[in-house]
Formats: C-alpha cells, structure tokens, sequence
C-alpha cells in the first residue's frame, strides 16, 4: 500500500512540476474543493478536529490564489474580493462547524473552478492551432 501512495505522491510532484501557470491554478482549485467537501463529511459526522484541518486546508489554498493574482488587472481586484468572501465563509464554516457555510463556499470555488477549466480548455484549444480564430 506505502508504494502505491509513494507513486501517487510522484505523480502529483510531476504534474505539478511540468504544469501550466493555468493548470496549477486548476489544480488549486481542486485541492480547495476536495478540501470543502471533506470538511462538510467531517462537519455532518461532528469529526470536527478533521473539519478543522481540512478548512484550515482550504484557506490555505484561497490564500495561494490570491497570492498569485497578477493586480494589474482589473478582475485580479475583483477576484480577491471574491477570495475574500470565500474565505470568510470558510472560517466561519470552521468556527461555527456550519456545513452549509462550507457549502455556499464550495458553490462559488466550484463555479470559479469550472470558469478556469473552460479558459484553460480554450487557451490550449489556441495554442495549438497556432492563435486566435
């Protein structure tokens, strides 16, 4: 079983490693909604020492996204407002061991995430015709 999770683990440093800036990013929020989804399992079995670590988790990944917004954008200054709310629904959610927090958290990261998948979609779509059009 310890070289089956030693193969995955390498596995997931190697994609990390030869990722797009744009899959990274995806792969954030995948890592933020494996997490929320935990938390809100943990939360329902009332397990909420693992709640807590996952959310912590969470938060952690929201942080790395607003870290990584390029603020010469307009929509970068919008989307740490977002990040923002979405944290602050996560840290409620841990503090009030409230699933429905976690849940409404998971909505707007889950429709962020699938925002990105399409522009990831269509950027490589781009890039390997050659450009735009």
């Amino acid at each position: 079983m310890v070289a089956y999770a030693s193969a995955g683990n390498q596995y997931r440093q190697q994609s990390a490693m030869t990722a797009s800036p744009g899959e990274l990013t995806l792969m954030l929020y995948d890592g933020c909604i494996k997490n929320l989804k935990l938390a809100k399992i943990h939360i329902d079995a009332k397990d909420y020492a693992k709640a807590n670590d996952v959310l912590q988790k969470a938060q952690g990944i929201l942080a790395e996204l607003i870290r990584s917004l390029d603020m010469h954008y307009d929509l970068s200054k919008q989307l740490v407002g977002l990040y923002n709310y979405i944290i602050d629904a996560v840290v409620w959610a841990n503090v009030k061991k409230d699933a429905a927090k976690a849940d409404e958290a998971l909505g707007f990261i889950t429709e962020l995430r699938d925002t990105w998948q399409e522009a990831v979609r269509i950027n490589r779509r781009q890039t390997l015709s050659g450009g735009i059009g």
